[in-house]
């Protein structure tokens, strides 16, 4: 069941326009680690129309924002009101605790969050489950969040990175690759994202990390840190950075240097970095569909607020995207968000 279900969400990945219905379908849940799921049949439903709250960690990662239109796009087509609150900046931990406290004084039926700190909002969501709130976490596949919550839906992150250090290991055979790496915050997700890549290239004998930096998550982040990284090791002839934003700063930091000969790798498919892949400035990403996955992550709490869902952990299909099938994945505009600058 879970590998038809698998199979036919991956569809949505290269189905013609206009065919995206098919990502209601979301792939069957893997269950959560022992203790980590919430009682689906605790979850209170309100009569009349629904109030669902979207909360992910800033609002200055696109990325989250499609995640966002995702969700709203499945909102439109039932009785539901969604709302998003978050921070600008996702290094704001206090910020988006403080909207989440807020949040929980309000008459909600389900959040829908994403954080860059599980420990500081997890007991504030217990409070939510408690109450009988729907909780599901979304872009990520952790499972044993700190307190029990319904369900968690995104992709496999060390699977995903692992896919695009096989890719490098597979372009780049026999010819040494002096590896930099570029960190998101420390956390969960750049454990994950970071791991994947590392374990990928460990049995590579041309491949070799010289130097790892942290840049925060964002492009200014990835800028600094791949500045200093190549003046530090000018020898670094392919960077990795765990998100598409701090592999545009890279990208950045390529250009200022003249570094034409940088291969540079991200993780998510934001729009800004597949054109920025097109445009030949970045060299691949994994494409983690944040649009489909807002549309299965507002899917399950639905069901998840019927109690037809059997909580667990909602794992979206990744694909590789370089400059051979960027064009074709622009060319599906209604799957991205924000839409491409051009069309392609």
């Amino acid at each position: 069941m879970k590998h038809i279900a698998l199979a036919a969400f991956a569809l949505a990945l290269t189905a013609a326009p206009g065919s995206l219905a098919i990502a209601q379908d979301y792939p069957a849940p893997v269950p959560l680690a022992q203790g980590a799921q919430a009682p689906i049949d605790a979850i209170h439903k309100a009569d009349g129309r629904l109030r669902i709250a979207y909360m992910p960690p800033a609002t200055e990662f696109n990325y989250y924002i499609a995640i966002g239109e995702g969700i709203k796009s499945v909102a439109a087509n039932k009785n539901v009101d969604v709302f998003m609150l978050a921070p600008q900046s996702g290094a704001d931990i206090n910020g988006q605790m403080g909207m989440i406290q807020d949040v929980l004084t309000q008459n909600v039926d389900a959040i829908i969050f994403g954080t860059h700190d599980e420990g500081a909002a997890a007991p504030l969501l217990k409070q939510a489950v408690d109450k009988g709130v729907a909780v599901v976490m979304i872009n990520s596949d952790i499972p044993n969040f700190p307190t029990p919550i319904h369900g968690v839906v995104g992709y496999a992150q060390r699977k995903g990175t692992h896919k695009i250090a096989d890719w490098a290991i597979a372009k780049f055979a026999g010819a040494p690759v002096k590896v930099g790496v570029i960190e998101g915050q420390p956390g969960y997700h750049s454990t994950e994202r970071v791991g994947g890549f590392l374990d990928g290239i460990k049995g590579a004998p041309n491949f070799e990390v010289v130097a790892s930096i942290d840049g925060k998550w964002n492009v200014e982040g990835g800028n600094t840190a791949a500045m200093d990284l190549l003046q530090a090791h000018p020898e670094v002839n392919l960077i990795f950075a765990a998100n598409d934003y701090m592999a545009i700063g890279a990208s950045y930091a390529a250009k200022a240097l003249d570094r034409k000969d940088l291969i540079i790798l991200g993780n998510d498919g934001d729009t800004s970095g597949l054109e920025e892949i097109a445009a030949g400035t970045v060299t691949a990403t994994v494409n983690t569909v944040p649009f489909l996955m807002g549309q299965a992550a507002m899917h399950a709490t639905l069901d998840a607020l019927d109690h037809k869902f059997p909580g667990g952990w909602v794992e979206i299909p990744t694909e590789i995207v370089d400059g051979t099938n960027v064009v074709s994945v622009l060319q599906k505009p209604e799957k991205l968000y924000p839409k491409p600058s051009k069309s392609y």
